[in-house]
């Protein structure tokens, strides 16, 4: 059971990793806010809810390298480099917390902003230091612009789906907790 455990996780990543880099392709499409739904995002977390921390992790380190390395989008450095930090975080943080707590509703929600919160500090501390290695700066107006302001569309979409997909899974008995 538990060989077969593992290899469900590995599809299912591999799933959601795909997801990850096509889904920017769909979402690049729409006019003005195309970029601020955070497309990645969404696949990553749900990869750390249902494989859990580790998977999530890789998942969302890939992600943004895989296509700043066959696309050239994000631009590897800075962009690529802390985002992968940051989708990273959002993977493990996500998985980490949801087998952590409680197995009730509020505590989806509660995981998922945990990691979106931790993301977004994480994403805003790797920016300061590769834009401080760049000779650029990174200030405290910037990361606030970029990492909540620009990005509420996606933080919307996010607390949105995220918890739809996973309270769904729940119900239906696809999705299993691990204890």
């Amino acid at each position: 059971m538990k060989k077969q455990t593992h290899l469900l996780k590995l599809v299912l990543s591999a799933l959601l990793l795909a997801v990850a880099y096509v889904l920017p392709f769909f979402t690049g499409q729409i006019q003005k806010i195309g970029n601020m739904l955070c497309p990645m995002h969404i696949p990553v977390m749900l990869c750390g809810f249902l494989c859990g921390w580790p998977w999530g992790l890789a998942v969302g380190f890939l992600a943004p390298l895989f296509r700043s390395f066959s696309l050239g989008m994000p631009v590897f450095f800075p962009s690529a480099v802390c985002m992968a930090i940051e989708l990273a975080v959002y993977g493990a943080v996500s998985g980490w917390m949801y087998r952590l707590l409680p197995h009730k509703k509020p505590f989806v929600y509660l995981s998922l902003i945990t990691a979106m919160l931790v993301g977004r500090i994480v994403w805003g501390a790797a920016m300061f230091l590769c834009m401080g290695a760049a000779g650029e700066q990174f200030t405290l107006a910037a990361f606030l612009t970029r990492g909540f302001l620009n990005a509420i569309p996606g933080i919307i979409a996010q607390l949105i789906l995220v918890p739809l997909v996973v309270l769904a899974l729940e119900r239906s008995k696809l999705l299993r907790r691990e204890n």
